[in-house]
């Protein structure tokens, strides 16, 4: 058995405490970390690669190809390719990806994959339709963790999650705004060669700092 943790974040552009993010993410200590709103515009690698030194990580995939969708790994976890995709525009709205990573850890290859869906209802489900399109032509197993902007029962959220398993499982724990938290709008989910074996919602004074999205951790299992 292979045991995996990952961490979903929307870091919300880097616009709020960066130490304190850099703190958060290095004490939950994942092997993966799929990020939403990473840096996607001038010195974008640079700055992505700040970011992972600061996060003790090092870049798998993502970045301004993956429109701000960025995954990091330890050392422990190795990229063997990554590859990006970008829905279509809608015109006066933002450009929005996925970002994918096979990765390797001991005998287990697995893909992860990371995205952060539409803020506008109209737009959202067919990007989510798009991006179960592309998550169903892996042929190993899956995880995919991003923010959905809309909670548990939204259209997208159902398309995303249909056979995967929800790693919050009945935990139904808002993620957003960290200053009040109202909405479920970030999730982990796995398929079904994977077991989780832990779930949580990170919110701490340095997550409340860090952005206005909590961070979410699953601790994850996976046959060699």
């Amino acid at each position: 058995m292979t045991k995996i943790r990952v961490l979903s974040y929307n870091l919300h552009g880097l616009k709020d405490d960066r130490r304190a993010l850099a703190s958060a993410v290095r004490e939950a200590a994942p092997d993966l970390a799929i990020l939403q709103e990473a840096p996607r515009r001038f010195r974008w690698r640079q700055k992505s690669a700040d970011l992972a030194r600061g996060f003790e990580l090092v870049i798998g995939g993502g970045g301004l190809p993956a429109l701000g969708n960025l995954i990091l790994t330890n050392l422990r976890v190795r990229a063997i390719t990554a590859w990006n995709v970008r829905y279509p525009l809608t015109p006066g709205r933002h450009m929005r990806g996925a970002a994918f990573v096979r990765c390797r850890v001991g005998r287990s290859t697995f893909v992860a994959a990371g995205s952060h869906l539409s803020t506008d209802a109209a737009e959202r489900p067919a990007q989510a339709a798009l991006l179960k399109q592309y998550m169903d032509e892996v042929a190993e197993p899956l995880l995919f963790a991003g923010d959905l902007n809309e909670n548990s029962g939204g259209a997208a959220w159902r398309m995303i999650a249909d056979g995967l398993t929800d790693a919050a499982g009945t935990d139904e724990r808002p993620t957003f705004p960290a200053t009040a938290a109202r909405d479920r709008l970030d999730a982990i989910f796995v398929d079904r060669r994977f077991t989780v074996l832990q779930y949580d919602v990170i919110d701490t004074p340095q997550t409340r700092a860090a952005s206005d999205h909590f961070p979410i951790v699953a601790d994850l299992e996976l046959d060699a």
